[in-house]
């Protein structure tokens, strides 16, 4: 039996407002119908984004960083573990396997991350531009 996936995707997002406050919410990710590889049938696909790199992480358990301001824009994707993420207004939002997190911002009071679960949490990270208009 086929998977019939929804077409559109809720990505977590962390922004700052200009007041430098950090915040949470639910951005959605629509797909189109595309030719990916020309030779195959069309496969849903969201917008193509630029990318400057990426790294796979392992954060042990117990660890928790404190307010901080991500050096460039982020997409996180969430593999294995349980963490939470928190904006400096206050909102807390899990961290889990399947979780898709948008860094999307480099200034203001930051946020903090911490792992929550008996176990290393594993995330890809991908580095995105700083201009997100790019």
């Amino acid at each position: 039996m086929r998977r019939v996936l929804p077409l559109v995707v809720t990505v977590l997002r962390i922004w700052a407002s200009e007041d430098g406050e950090s915040h949470l919410e639910d951005l959605e990710l629509t797909f189109e119908e595309s030719e990916f590889i020309p030779s195959d049938p069309p496969m849903l696909l969201t917008a193509p984004a630029s990318a400057s790199g990426y790294f796979i992480a392992r954060v042990p358990p117990g660890l928790e960083l404190d307010w901080h301001t991500p050096p460039v824009r982020e997409l996180a994707v969430y593999l294995s573990g349980e963490g939470e993420i928190e904006a400096s207004d206050g909102t807390v939002r899990p961290l889990e396997p399947g979780t898709v997190l948008l860094v999307d911002y480099t200034t203001g009071k930051g946020h903090k991350t911490r792992v929550t679960g008996p176990a290393e949490v594993l995330v890809v990270i991908t580095t995105l531009p700083n201009d997100p208009t790019t």
